[in-house]
């Protein structure tokens, strides 16, 4: 409804709002404030967004590998993300959008188990018979339930032990969310893990086999990242990079400036200030904040992200993606990107990413790329034993704080409002996409909702 709203905004220029242009000023530029900043313009608003990093994008930054990009952390869109569709085709990408169908693995016991339709997992040899059937008829169940909240207020663990068995928690489930969440895997809340497996799901093609559809855009997302800047800056908004914002300020009723950092230091003049950055960052860069607001903030704790990308002569899995459910191994995930993607598109080369999630105080974050590959090495022969050294070519290292928030029982429905109490000042970040996972369809349609919402508001001050 959001996107038809703004759709009908774009084709209709009259319906633009006329009057007064105010001032909008956005922290952040991956794209939830590159999407608020555009459908703001479109509603006739001056726009200024500072980003500190040296490029646009936040989790969607990509490298170079040949004459290829790639992102720097694993993307894919599932069938089901229309918000990202619909805004990939507005911008006239639709023909580079491609959909493949994607292999999953599980590793467990020296052994990769296929994990793509229901006969994989009844022949899931690591559970007995009545518990491969009691954990499909779970998947089942939570596939047709069209809410979650019932589940905000208990555990995943608890859930699952009591519907799928402990056995199924222990291979299956547990090892997941303790490799995604380390010590708070106990904590998070149900709603997380049966908004995962209805996504999932969802994203498959009907009948028995079900095989599931993944999009990914030729030449990466950051495609549609430079032309959604390209319009920003056609119509009028400026893009600031390496210009970190160090301090909202007010006049002590409501936000009058931004406080600007980096080379050229300024105070910015804005009536309306949107923050997408993670909210330790707008904590700190906020004015005082009521003590509720406030705690509300904290109660959604983020874990950090890892990958270390591979380039090999040969393929490394039978699989796009492998879930690592042995506890002995280091890392969460092992995605081979030209298993989706034709390697031709990058030298011919086999790009693999190995992931991992970690708390802030992990020690891995503190390692560097070859202290990190001398521990991922064993492993990966544990995965494919004809693995030879002589098949690596190249090693990229990437990490990006508060890329992944954790919900547990107890910030469950608790998100921060996207108003917050200081007139004039809106948060959009990953802690209020609640019940969902961490997604760029789900930072597009957060970027539309607030950009709404200000809009609205603005109006109110006419």
């Amino acid at each position: 409804m959001i996107r038809q709203r703004m759709h009908l905004l774009v084709r209709n220029p009259e319906s633009v709002m006329a009057g007064q242009i105010h001032r909008v000023g956005i922290v952040g530029g991956g794209v939830a404030g590159l999407t608020a900043a555009y459908r703001l313009l479109q509603r006739g608003h001056s726009v200024h967004l500072f980003e500190s990093s040296p490029c646009l994008g936040g989790l969607l930054r990509t490298f170079d590998v040949g004459n290829e990009r790639l992102e720097c952390f694993y993307h894919h869109l599932f069938t089901t993300d229309t918000a990202a569709v619909g805004l990939i085709e507005e911008l006239g990408l639709a023909e580079q959008l491609a959909w493949n169908e994607s292999k999953v693995g599980l590793f467990y016991d020296e052994h990769i188990y296929p994990f793509v339709t229901p006969f994989d997992l009844l022949k899931f040899r690591p559970l007995g018979p009545v518990d491969r059937i009691r954990l499909g008829l779970v998947g089942l169940y939570l596939r047709m339930q069209t809410s979650g909240r019932d589940y905000e207020r208990v555990t995943a663990e608890k859930w699952i032990r009591r519907f799928a068995g402990d056995r199924s928690y222990d291979v299956v489930w547990g090892p997941l969310l303790r490799g995604k969440f380390g010590d708070r895997a106990e904590q998070v809340s149900m709603i997380w893990l049966w908004n995962k497996i209805h996504l999932r799901f969802s994203s498959r093609k009907p009948g028995l086999h079900q095989r599931e559809l993944l999009g990914y855009l030729s030449g990466s997302f950051a495609l549609y990242v430079d032309v959604l800047a390209q319009r920003i800056r056609q119509m009028g908004g400026t893009l600031d990079v390496r210009r970190p914002v160090e301090r909202v300020i007010t006049d002590g009723e409501r936000v009058v400036a931004l406080h600007v950092g980096g080379d050229r230091p300024e105070r910015v003049p804005v009536d309306v200030v949107l923050v997408t950055v993670a909210s330790d960052i707008f904590r700190r860069i906020a004015p005082p904040l009521p003590a509720d607001y406030a705690q509300c903030l904290m109660d959604v704790p983020y874990q950090d992200a890892m990958c270390l990308i591979l380039a090999l002569k040969q393929s490394l899995l039978p699989v796009y993606w492998l879930n690592i459910n042995d506890r002995g191994v280091p890392f969460l995930a092992v995605v081979e990107h030209t298993n989706l993607i034709d390697k031709g598109r990058y030298g011919h080369r086999n790009l693999v990413y190995i992931s991992h999630y970690l708390d802030k105080q992990s020690s891995l974050l503190e390692l560097k790329e070859e202290e990190l590959w001398k521990l991922y090495r064993p492993h990966i022969s544990r995965i494919n034993p004809r693995f030879d050294d002589d098949w690596l070519t190249e090693r990229w290292l990437f990490r990006a704080s508060n890329a992944q928030p954790v919900f547990t029982v107890r910030s469950a429905g608790e998100r921060p409002h996207h108003r917050t109490p200081i007139t004039g000042l809106y948060l959009a970040n990953m802690s209020q996409i609640y019940p969902q996972d961490r997604g760029q369809n789900y930072s597009i349609l957060m970027g539309e909702r607030v950009a709404e919402m200000i809009a609205n508001d603005l109006v109110s001050l006419q």
